[in-house]
């Protein structure tokens, strides 16, 4: 008789109150909102009441990103059982972060002790950066749902030419490659490097620019004073999105000197400061390993910029001497789920520590020059040194066309959650 009752107050105050969201089970969902701090965490809230005590609250979520399978995560909620509950759940971004401008879908499932279950309609939260006041600048280039540039700092003609280099470089890529981005690419341009590291968790003091694959999301600094370099990052970072693209798969990965490699090696001719650290090494005899290549680079600046240096050296002396179509076969290999040994023996004959030792040979102190070109000079290097790339990455995706993907089942359950890359 008291339940009757108490269903009936209810079923009364779901008529008098257009907030509260009535559900054929007994389960009024009053509120459901997501507090964003970020980098830090995202604070998911519900409010809700039943007849009787409401016992289970979760908080089910999807984070929008490459997967093989669609992955549905769980979050057990924070909460009192009693008729009327305010329940939350953290996540905590030290644990597993997102990146600047990603979207999760969510929705929630609450049950009472009469076994009544409802389950909230899906919602998306953005994890923007609210520091900054951000403009938008959409291009519709390509097929996979354009581009959008974000930024805070510089006037249009500055979003513009960055955009340009964008569309330029997007449409050649997709034009020597044959592919095209699947997803849209949100490029999120900051004014300093500290405002950058500020939307880390864990961030290099060394770091310019980031991008996020499996988001295609990238955020980088780029001062206005800084646009030349700037222009040439970006393209290091789209071509990551492209390589990624076009060697995704469940079984294998990139080595990071050859992932970091085909970047730095699509800006042209090698940076004057990485030079001269590469020239540094050499000369005494401090090169890095290319097995410890293939993990991630040092935190230190001086080894981060030794690193990318030697990457692109590696990139550059297995295309030179080896030519373009055993790198095809290289990143067919690895994304069948080859380990590095066995790719590398399979197509050049030789593993890591041999092509440390090759590679290594043609770097004698004799063979060390120095830089000095002129801006025009480097310019045309860098439309000269493009190409080689262009046409092995244009291999890599009608190779790649030829094997048939296997897609992988899998589903996550779990606590909490996240991804970045370098």
């Amino acid at each position: 008789m008291i339940r009757r009752v108490a269903s009936i107050i209810l079923a009364l105050l779901f008529l008098l109150s257009p907030s509260l969201v009535a559900a054929e089970t007994g389960i009024a969902v009053i509120a459901s909102d997501v507090d964003v701090n970020f980098p830090s965490r995202a604070v998911f809230t519900v409010q809700a009441e039943s007849y009787v005590d409401i016992v289970d609250v979760r908080l089910y979520y999807r984070v929008d990103m490459m997967n093989y399978a669609e992955v549905v995560s769980e979050g057990w909620a924070d909460f009192t059982p009693a008729n009327s509950i305010v329940a939350n759940w953290v996540w905590d971004m030290t644990n597993a972060s997102l990146p600047p401008g990603a979207e999760v879908t969510y929705w929630w499932m609450i049950e009472d002790d009469d076994g009544n279950r409802v389950e909230t309609s899906p919602k998306i939260m953005r994890f923007d950066d609210s520091r900054f006041t951000w403009r938008s600048l959409t291009s519709s280039v390509g097929e996979g749902g354009g581009m959008t540039l974000f930024w805070y700092t510089g006037g249009d003609s500055f979003a513009r030419e960055l955009m340009d280099t964008c569309e330029e470089g997007l449409a050649r890529l997709t034009q020597d490659i044959g592919t095209y981005l699947e997803r849209p690419i949100k490029i999120y341009i900051y004014a300093s490097g500290e405002d950058l590291q500020g939307a880390m968790i864990y961030s290099q003091e060394w770091t310019g620019g980031v991008a996020f694959p499996d988001f295609g999301i990238i955020v980088i600094s780029i001062p206005p004073s800084q646009l030349e370099w700037g222009e040439r990052a970006l393209v290091h970072e789209l071509t990551h999105l492209v390589v990624h693209q076009a060697t995704f798969s469940p079984y294998g990965q990139l080595p990071l000197w050859l992932d970091e490699g085909l970047a730095t090696y699509s800006e042209g001719e090698l940076d004057p400061d990485l030079r001269s650290s590469l020239n540094k090494a050499i000369l005494e005899s401090t090169l890095i390993s290319v097995r410890s290549l293939c993990s991630p680079f040092s935190a230190y600046a001086d080894k981060a910029r030794l690193s990318y240096a030697q990457s692109y050296s590696l990139v550059e002396y297995l295309l030179d001497n080896h030519g373009q179509d055993k790198m095809l076969d290289l990143l067919t290999i690895l994304k069948q789920g080859s380990t590095y040994d066995e790719a590398l023996t399979a197509v050049y004959g030789f593993d890591i520590d041999d092509l440390d030792a090759s590679w290594r040979a043609t770097l004698a102190p004799s063979s060390v020059i120095a830089v000095s070109r002129s801006p025009e000079q480097s310019e045309g290097t860098a439309r000269e040194s493009r190409p080689a790339l262009i046409a092995a990455l244009a291999a890599l995706a009608t190779g790649l066309a030829l094997w048939g993907a296997v897609a992988l089942e899998k589903q996550t359950r779990r606590s909490s959650s996240g991804k970045s890359t370098m």
